[in-house]
């Protein structure tokens, strides 16, 4: 019997983060993947984050509900700290570079750039000798790959991330216009230590990039509420 219904199609968020994974790996990162919901070592003090930063508040974090201590993890930094965490713990020590995709959350206003779940995918290198020109080249081979076919051009500002230093702002212009889009920086050596890693032997860098941003820029989508909303009766895309 013929079948007449439609097939479905991959939802651009999905082939936006399949996308970003594939490149990297192709730039020799693994993909890991971590917990949403998360304790408060593993998604802060790990990193550097002071008890009293802003980033804890509730303005910005959903705590569990009779659950204390833990919350809806605010970045996917929390993979890259179990990851050091384990492999330490089985004797592994650097190199490595892992890329950790998945869903975070914060507990802001949303609009037509900012929702109060998104997707990001963070990059994570350590070493030895690793400097902030690694870091330029992994953003600009992966900006030149993603937008492939654009005139892509990237810039450092300074900035100020607990969990590195020195930190940076990263801009991409994209064909004649400029796009604020990710921080970034040389990992903390407390970060690495907290994770039972040398900082003083080893070092590297991370960065991380909102997954809705990227496919907003690529597929031209004018209000990220349209990806989160399920109805498929209005054929968006």
């Amino acid at each position: 019997m013929k079948n007449d219904y439609e097939k479905g199609t991959l939802h651009p968020l999905t082939l936006t983060m399949n996308e970003a994974v594939s490149i990297f790996k192709d730039l020799g990162f693994t993909a890991e993947v971590g917990p949403e919901m998360e304790d408060e070592w593993h998604n802060f003090d790990a990193l550097n984050v002071p008890k009293d930063h802003p980033a804890r508040d509730m303005q910005d974090t959903f705590f569990i509900k009779d659950k204390e201590g833990f919350v809806l993890r605010t970045h996917t930094s929390n993979t890259q700290i179990r990851f050091m965490e384990n492999l330490v713990r089985s004797g592994g020590k650097p190199p490595f570079a892992i890329v950790s995709p998945g869903k975070v959350f914060r507990n802001e206003s949303t609009d037509s750039g900012h929702e109060m779940q998104f997707h990001q995918i963070e990059c994570l290198m350590i070493g030895e000798d690793i400097s902030v020109a690694h870091m330029k080249g992994i953003l600009f081979e992966f900006f030149k790959r993603f937008f492939a076919g654009d005139n892509i051009e990237i810039r450092l500002r300074p900035s100020f991330f607990p969990f590195v230093e020195p930190g940076f702002e990263i801009d991409l212009k994209k064909g004649e216009k400029w796009f604020e889009l990710l921080g970034a920086g040389m990992v903390h050596p407390k970060v690495l230590e907290n994770c039972g890693i040398d900082g003083k032997k080893y070092q590297g860098f991370a960065f991380g990039v909102g997954l809705d941003r990227l496919m907003m820029m690529k597929y031209k989508i004018p209000d990220v509420r349209l990806v989160y909303q399920g109805d498929l009766r209005l054929n968006q895309f």
